[in-house]
């Protein structure tokens, strides 16, 4: 278990983080060998709770950042959810939803490999509106995930909040969630939905599918004629970050014994906003990041353990 105190600077004054998206049930499925069709493979199975917002979230909790949790869950579902939210530091603001479930996803792990079976149940229906102004008002920075556009047929309550955000300070930041269903959107739709977004977190498949840029320099390069700051995690590489046009080296991560990738880019995320709350340089700000990711990628589940 990793000890919140390792992380924690619970300093009540600290500027605030809205994040806005995603709440999941993850069923994480890791198969003794290889899958066999049409019969049984021996696999530990066990429940978790995710969705990559929410993770983010959690993790931003966890390291002491003042964070609110806004998302939509399935009506019996909405005490539990908010719960595991609050126990990792987050002000939760979920919505029940009436009819459609929790969204669900099978998650098989295999090495450094995952593959996930997505049910979005009641994620689509979340409605941006649900960010209000005072939210807006008391924070610094608001993190979105490609999933908040994905499955949306009217972009524009998303294109609505960036721009109230930009107009009350907010500096957004975004995810880009799944290099499969950014295909399945839109490259060029999802660029002009986010627009007015100052920072970018994509794995380098997600920066290769936005670009179309094979080499992870010149995919980061790339991506700054879209955000001011791009960081690309390079699995467990490391990460390279660019900004102002200008790319760096990449920054290596330390060897870590991988139990479970779920949920190391949305540790990433929050490590460095965490770290970009205190001071905004993105080369240190994604070596916070690449801790905690290094900490998610020992356990199984996405999100921090506490209690």
């Amino acid at each position: 278990m990793v000890e919140r105190s390792t992380w924690a600077d619970r300093d009540p004054s600290r500027q605030r983080v809205i994040v806005f998206g995603d709440v999941i049930d993850d069923v994480v499925v890791v198969p003794s060998g290889g899958i066999r069709v049409d019969t049984d493979t021996k696999s530990s199975i066990h429940s978790y709770p995710g969705g990559s917002a929410a993770n983010t979230a959690a993790w931003l909790g966890f390291l002491g950042t003042a964070v609110d949790f806004v998302g939509i869950v399935g009506r019996d579902d909405l005490a539990r959810h908010t719960r595991l939210l609050e126990e990792t530091g987050v002000t939760a603001h979920l919505t029940a939803h009436e009819s459609l479930p929790t969204g669900t996803i099978v998650v098989i792990v295999d090495g450094n490999e995952r593959t996930m079976l997505t049910e979005r149940g009641a994620n689509p229906e979340l409605t941006p509106d649900a960010v209000t102004a005072d939210l807006l008002a008391s924070a610094s920075l608001l993190h979105l995930t490609g999933y908040s556009l994905f499955g949306r047929l009217d972009p524009a309550p998303i294109v609505s909040l960036i721009a109230r955000a930009g107009a009350a300070g907010v500096t957004v930041t975004v995810d880009p969630g799944s290099s499969g269903f950014l295909r399945d959107h839109g490259v060029e739709r999802f660029l002009a939905q986010v627009t007015g977004a100052t920072i970018v977190f994509p794995n380098l498949d997600e920066a290769q599918t936005l670009t179309g840029r094979t080499e992870p320099h010149e995919a980061a390069l790339a991506l700054t004629q879209h955000f001011a700051v791009v960081a690309v995690t390079c699995d467990r590489a490391g990460v390279i970050v660019a900004s102002n046009g200008v790319v760096g080296p990449l920054i290596p991560a330390g060897p870590v014994q991988l139990i479970d990738p779920t949920g190391a880019g949305d540790g990433f995320s929050a490590g460095f906003l965490h770290q970009w709350l205190v001071a905004p340089d993105a080369a240190t700000a994604a070596r916070a990041g690449m801790r905690v990711a290094a900490l998610a990628i020992t356990q199984l589940g996405a999100r921090p353990r506490v209690g």
